[in-house]
């Protein structure tokens, strides 16, 4: 449905540190750089990128806005919590765990990314 999915950060190397540890927590590669700065992943078909703002101005997080990562497990869901947190992340909301939403029942970790960013590890469970 989407093409891509791009976040700001004020800080390029804190946020390659950090999302290189997410990404290769569940199975994915370090992030690669290229001319314009910008560090792009590859993942399961989708295309994450981190930037600096274009514009010049302050990197800022979205209010009520949430980027969510498809997760195989809980274990890869723990993985990826576990690697955010220790990279300078935060843990946010509950811990990462079973969720009821829509009559259906999901494994979610929430975590904010260094720049405040809102992210998601989701795996979708069998009914």
């Amino acid at each position: 449905m989407f093409s891509h999915v791009m976040v700001g950060s004020n800080d390029i190397t804190r946020s390659k540190k950090f999302y290189d540890a997410l990404f290769q927590a569940i199975g994915g590669k370090p992030g690669v750089q290229d001319d314009k700065g910008r560090v792009l992943y590859i993942h399961n078909g989708a295309l994450f990128m981190v930037t600096k703002p274009i514009d010049g101005q302050t990197a800022t997080h979205a209010n009520g806005g949430t980027i969510g990562f498809s997760v195989e497990n809980a274990d890869q869901a723990n993985a990826w919590h576990a690697a955010g947190v220790a990279n300078g992340g935060k843990a946010i909301e509950d811990p990462p765990g079973v969720r009821s939403a829509g009559g259906r029942s999901l494994y979610l970790a929430y975590l904010r990314d260094p720049d405040g960013n809102k992210i998601c590890a989701l795996q979708r469970m069998k009914s």
